[in-house]
């Protein structure tokens, strides 16, 4: 009898120990766990700084930003920071991520062009937003790395290409607005070719000191808006030799 009560309670440790296990490593609890610090993300870091397009605040639910980083950082994944993707790269805060994707004012059918793919994390969320992208990148490796994320996660919306997002890309032009996520010195004047009357252009400029600005085609030409001070990394290629 005692034999008995000794193997129930050593099986009942036992569950306990397995349930502990699961919830520590555990890959459903894992995803559990990534979905509650992403609420918790669009609450405290981007609705409560002002962001506050539905269409933004849900994407921004839906993306699994810890899927976009290295495992050793997928902890921080939520964290109000940039995170070092490799090759001298970085993926964007949330905050700015959400502010720039708010900017375009996303909507189902427009077409965006994204110059720097990076880690593909806001490609993702342009996608989540109904939006159909066309994304360069131009460390060769990265876009590889990224193209085959984004396929594997069933971005349909999300059309990658290796190459200079200096020349924009011209056969799918005009867009309805243009993201940048590195900073040239200035505008690049290919791009602003490629914008449709009423689009824009969304983009960190500058070297050491660089602003956020939103630029507006209207019929008047073009309205500029400086958005607050960032720090992205430069644009490389033909940006770093254009003045």
């Amino acid at each position: 009898m005692k034999s008995r009560r000794r193997i129930g309670i050593l099986l009942a440790i036992l569950g306990a120990m397995i349930g502990i296990s699961a919830m520590d490593g555990g890959k459903p609890s894992d995803e559990a766990a990534y979905a509650e610090a992403r609420n918790k993300m669009v609450r405290n870091q981007i609705e409560a700084r002002g962001v506050k397009h539905p269409v933004v605040l849900e994407a921004m639910r839906k993306v699994r930003r810890h899927l976009f980083v290295p495992p050793s950082f997928s902890r921080d994944a939520y964290a109000d920071m940039p995170l070092p993707i490799g090759s001298g790269q970085t993926i964007s805060q949330p905050y700015i991520v959400a502010v720039m994707t708010e900017l375009i004012d996303p909507r189902p059918g427009m077409k965006v062009l994204e110059i720097g793919t990076g880690s593909g994390y806001q490609t993702a969320v342009l996608c989540e937003s109904g939006v159909e992208v066309y994304s360069i990148e131009i460390i060769e490796a990265l876009a590889t790395q990224t193209s085959q994320l984004l396929d594997e996660l069933g971005y349909e919306g999300a059309h990658l290409r290796i190459g200079d997002g200096y020349a924009g890309w011209p056969e799918h032009a005009p867009f309805d607005a243009i993201l940048l996520t590195a900073a040239p010195r200035e505008v690049p004047a290919p791009l602003m070719e490629q914008v449709k009357p009423g689009g824009c252009i969304v983009l960190p400029v500058g070297d050491s000191d660089q602003e956020l600005k939103k630029l507006v085609l209207t019929e008047q030409g073009w309205n500029e808006t400086v958005v607050f001070p960032v720090r992205f990394v430069p644009m490389t290629g033909k940006a770093e030799s254009a003045q």
